[in-house]
């Protein structure tokens, strides 16, 4: 059976204020579309397999927020990490709890905070890649068109094609590279050998247990071939004792047998203002608008203020203009980089203020 995993770790250090560490984007409606980016998400991973086949791994602090924004889910689908330890870990984990159901299952791997556009072509690029692992022991992951050097994302150089002639979008994997400078996105961009890495995976059980041992064999060793722990101490031991790695970086980097399947959706990681700016429809000066905003001679503003807040903007052009939790954050959409250091400050002084 198909099962989706969607990690939902993430604790809001780079959308800030908007995002923080109590309310991470991922629980944020940051699309303004009536709906929480991870119920979004859940609704996405619905169409592709039964709704008590969807796991969702988060930090433990969040697992409140998760039962509050998605009601109704089973024990099993909801599971909290005692600490973090990047996507491989997380993945591991959320396996070996399949695995104790669902042996031979095929596992769809998403993030819980990206947007997605045109979701009907997203599900039939998902179902083919399903179908395609399924036949073969390969592991897809979903590549994006590139349209500018962001250098925010990670990129995925294609090989050749398969000797599959029914599938056209697909090919192997010959490399990854993670946040390349703008002369190498360039580069990258011009050769038209270069994907978007969209971080959705998908491979059968059987084939990632594989890959774990292989390439990760303490994980493997921590979640795949000893049976989970029954306690929270137990859990927490098993993380200790994991190194903090991406799959990206531990698997993905050094398999084989990795494919790239040509998205044809359309996508961002919003994971940033500026990220968001560019997934926004903007008015006829250019401006995104989120709230109750009046503006005048303003031209190409992010803007993203709290419904209990009228505002009235004159005379910008290029800012970011947020508000959320008491805080109001005012800068240039090209000078957002600066922000992160302030916010990771104010996000510190929070937990020492709690203590």
């Amino acid at each position: 059976m198909i099962w989706c995993i969607i990690m939902a770790g993430g604790t809001g250090s780079r959308f800030w204020p908007v995002s923080n560490s109590d309310k991470p984007k991922q629980f944020l409606d940051v699309m303004g579309t009536g709906r929480t980016m991870l119920q979004t998400t859940y609704r996405r991973c619905a169409d592709l397999c039964p709704r008590e086949n969807i796991i969702i791994v988060t930090g433990e602090q969040y697992v409140d927020l998760v039962h509050q924004q998605i009601g109704d889910l089973l024990p099993h689908q909801v599971l909290g990490e005692p600490m973090r330890r990047n996507t491989a870990p997380c993945i591991a984990y959320a396996a070996a709890v399949v695995a104790s159901m669902d042996p031979d299952a095929t596992l769809i791997v998403s993030p819980s905070d990206h947007a997605i556009f045109q979701e009907h072509k997203f599900k039939a690029d998902l179902l083919q890649a399903v179908d395609t692992v399924k036949h073969n022991d390969w592991i897809i992951t979903l590549g994006v068109q590139p349209v500018n050097p962001n250098t925010t994302y990670g990129y995925i150089q294609r090989g050749s094609r398969p000797s599959i002639p029914s599938v056209k979008n697909l090919h192997h994997v010959v490399t990854f590279t993670e946040k390349p400078p703008v002369e190498m996105a360039r580069q990258f961009i011009a050769s038209g050998e270069f994907y978007w890495n969209a971080g959705l995976f998908v491979w059968t059980l059987p084939v990632l247990r594989d890959a774990y041992r292989k390439h990760l064999p303490a994980v493997a060793d921590a979640f795949l071939d000893t049976p989970l722990p029954d306690s929270h101490h137990g859990l927490e031991q098993l993380y200790a004792q994991c190194e903090g790695i991406s799959v990206d970086e531990g698997i993905m980097e050094k398999a084989s047998n990795v494919h790239v399947l040509t998205a044809s959706f359309g996508w961002s990681d919003v994971e940033t203002w500026e990220s968001l700016y560019n997934a926004s429809q903007r008015d006829t000066n250019g401006n995104a608008i989120q709230g109750n905003v009046f503006t005048y001679d303003t031209h190409n503003c992010m803007i993203d203020l709290p419904d209990s807040t009228t505002a009235v903007i004159q005379g910008l052009d290029g800012f970011i203009v947020a508000a959320d939790n008491g805080t109001l954050m005012i800068c240039r959409r090209d000078k957002e980089e600066m922000t992160f250091r302030f916010s990771s400050d104010i996000e510190l002084k929070k937990l020492i203020d709690r203590k």
